[in-house]
């Protein structure tokens, strides 16, 4: 089932996501609710809160980066109860769009690599080290688990250059090719 994605303004997308535990109700169909959301609004990511549920669960799907970096051909993860133990590398900025930010892009610095442990779907923990790109989409969606949105990490004059479009957005004032939702 595609789920609506809520937009900016939305007080989920601020909050500190929780995690949960193997009994969490209907984790399974949620999970394949979530791959479908994503893929109908042609996301690379997709993290819980985004779709209205406040539990530290991401989702991300790397293979359309496959071409500048041929390590993501088949970089499909479901990471559950994530924690970014160390960030490392020089940040390098990276232009970043959002499902829950129709039609805004901006140039993100974000550390160039990451280590982090993770739960799968299976509940089997791992522990990983990723840089590149694929640290680029993990740190991205894992933002979302700790209440932070692309535009929080923009520099005060690009803060200040795109205010007047994410009141606008917060207002119900944007486009979107797929099912959103405010509040």
């Amino acid at each position: 089932m595609i789920l609506p994605i809520y937009v900016y303004g939305s007080p989920v997308l601020k909050k500190v996501a929780g995690n949960i535990d193997p009994n969490y109700e209907g984790l399974e169909a949620f999970l394949k609710d979530m791959w479908e959301t994503m893929y109908h609004a042609d996301g690379v990511g997709l993290a819980a809160p985004q779709v209205g549920k406040s539990v530290r669960v991401f989702v991300i799907d790397g293979s359309g980066f496959a071409e500048e970096d041929p390590r993501l051909e088949n970089f499909k993860k479901t990471f559950i109860n994530a924690q970014i133990l160390e960030r490392s590398g020089e940040p390098w900025p990276f232009n970043e769009g959002c499902l829950s930010l129709p039609g805004l892009r901006e140039d993100v610095y974000r550390e160039s690599s990451i280590k982090i442990k993770y739960q799968d779907e299976n509940f089997v923990e791992h522990v990983e080290v990723y840089d590149g790109i694929a640290a680029r989409i993990i740190q991205h969606e894992y933002d979302h688990l700790d209440g932070i949105l692309f535009v929080d990490r923009l520099s005060p004059l690009r803060k200040r250059l795109v205010k007047g479009k994410l009141t606008a957005m917060a207002k119900g004032k944007f486009s979107a090719d797929y099912k959103c939702k405010q509040g």
